[in-house]
């Protein structure tokens, strides 16, 4: 099962990467539009869409991962105290982390099954449904729940801890 979880990571963050490739090619685009006289209007508009969708969908691949940023020096000296106090902590701010992403997973999905039903449109020079944008968010936010929640089990079940970089 992990690791056909790890390649729904990986899948997204190879999707991340053609949406950030997207960002350079519309900018590109817009820089190159003036030299033949022409004004890409729309090009920040679809660039944002496609930075919203890059940040989201790296999510779960950047967590799995442990890429992550993480405030380790207490979980550091939990580690080298020994005993159960660092998985405790561990399951507590996974448990807690958890919720939040599928808190998060939850309403981004919502917002874009709105944005569909109500068929909403973008208010930019083109008129784009807006769920279509939304939609990076909402797989994103949920790809990364799943991710945080895989991650709570395997520690809640025995599993390895996750891996603290230290700096000495």
């Amino acid at each position: 099962m992990r690791a056909h979880l790890q390649r729904l990571y990986d899948a997204c963050g190879y999707l991340a990467g053609l949406f950030m490739i997207a960002i350079l090619v519309l900018i590109l685009a817009q820089i190159g539009s003036g030299v033949f006289g022409y004004v890409f209007r729309a090009g920040d508009e679809f660039a944002g869409y496609s930075m919203a969708a890059c940040f989201f969908l790296a999510l779960a691949h950047t967590f799995g991962k442990g890429e992550h940023i993480r405030v380790s020096l207490f979980l550091e000296r939990l580690e080298r105290a020994g005993g159960p106090a660092r998985r405790l902590m561990e399951i507590w701010c996974l448990g807690a982390g958890s919720f939040l992403a599928g808190y998060f997973a939850y309403y981004s999905t919502k917002m874009c099954w709105t944005s569909w039903v109500l068929k909403d449109v973008s208010q930019g020079l083109i008129p784009v449904p807006l769920w279509f944008p939304q939609l990076g968010m909402a797989i994103g936010t949920t790809v990364f729940f799943i991710a945080v929640f895989e991650q709570f089990l395997s520690v809640v079940a025995g599993g390895p801890l996750p891996k603290i970089e230290t700096r000495e």
